[in-house]
């Protein structure tokens, strides 16, 4: 099976995930989160990243960075290989540290990058390691890098800055800075859901207009709505995407059948529905729960039953359906 696509592209901003194979404390052995604090740094060196914020937790960092060059993958891959092999040559294992592939959510520049730098700040004091007093006690961040003057030249911190009230890089503006991620943390449970919430899940975080721009982005690529599935964090996006691409597919298709999706007839099974439906079945790997309630039809199951009696029928061998699906494939 092809691996899904990412969209790499100069001046791209993610916040990347990832965690221990079988959630296992994997940073919590000795040197390992320092270690991991290293890589990242040195990686942000080495592939010209701009490293807005991170975080190594006991069994999962959070990273949010800003790539010049379009070489997240490539970056990733000695991250993530060169922690591994040393942990590994250094724990005397073997096998893979990290769950999986790890997951890159796509920002957008300003605002929606600051608050998920703040989100990766705080992540100490919402896993209840240290108190919002005792933020800086956290050492495997780059918080504490923040405050040096020779901090590592990867670190942008402009936009955490700029976002907390137009902060200056000074010891002065960082204690501030500080302060400011104090107040948020100390914000109601339900006001950090609103504003932090969705941080880390999804496959985008941004405007409507940014989370567009990168849908036509994917389309250009070809990507169609089987090579969502690893851009999201989870299955809520994941699905969010597809069904954006299905709404869009069904639309063409009406428009070959010359079929209003405003003032379709009110009958489960009427024609029009069960075409549509049979469209979408043979050019997509839409879901039956997704047509059933798009289209009116009743149960998952009854899309089935419909899409099933119209093959057997000869339906989908019609010289008319079969011209309609040729201008839905295209």
């Amino acid at each position: 099976m092809a691996r899904k696509l990412r969209i790499e592209y100069a001046g791209a901003c993610y916040h990347v995930i990832n965690r221990g194979n079988y959630r296992k404390n994997l940073f919590a052995g000795e040197g390992a989160a320092e270690s991991f604090q290293a890589c990242v740094l040195e990686a942000g060196e080495r592939f010209g990243w701009r490293v807005h914020a991170f975080v190594v937790m006991r069994n999962h960092f959070h990273l949010a960075v800003e790539t010049p060059e379009p070489n997240l993958s490539l970056g990733m891959k000695w991250l993530q290989g060169t922690w591994a092999a040393r942990f590994n040559r250094f724990r005397g294992e073997m096998g893979r540290p990290f769950q999986g592939r790890y997951k890159a959510l796509h920002v957008e520049p300003g605002h929606a990058l600051a608050q998920v730098a703040h989100y990766i700040h705080l992540n100490p004091v919402r896993a209840g390691v240290v108190g919002p007093e005792r933020l800086l006690d956290h050492r495997w961040s780059s918080l504490p890098f923040f405050r040096q003057r020779d901090r590592p030249i990867c670190l942008e911190a402009a936009t955490v800055l700029a976002d907390s009230g137009g902060l200056r890089d000074t010891p002065a503006g960082w204690r501030r800075y500080v302060d400011y991620l104090g107040v948020l943390a100390e914000e109601e449970t339900k006001l950090r859901e609103a504003r932090f919430g969705r941080l880390s899940r999804g496959w985008v975080i941004g405007s409507a207009d940014f989370k567009e721009s990168l849908k036509k982005e994917l389309r250009a690529l070809g990507a169609d709505a089987e090579r969502f599935e690893l851009l999201g964090s989870d299955r809520e996006a994941h699905d969010e995407a597809r069904a954006g691409i299905w709404e869009e597919k069904l639309r063409t298709a009406a428009a070959a059948l010359r079929v209003s999706l405003e003032s379709l007839p009110t009958k489960k099974s009427a024609a029009e529905k069960v075409q549509l439906a049979a469209l979408m079945k043979t050019t997509t790997s839409v879901s039956n729960g997704w047509l059933a309630k798009r289209l009116e039809m009743g149960k998952p199951g009854s899309v089935t039953q419909y899409v099933r009696r119209f093959r057997q029928r000869g339906g989908a061998k019609n010289r008319a359906f079969k011209s309609v699906l040729s201008k839905v494939h295209t």
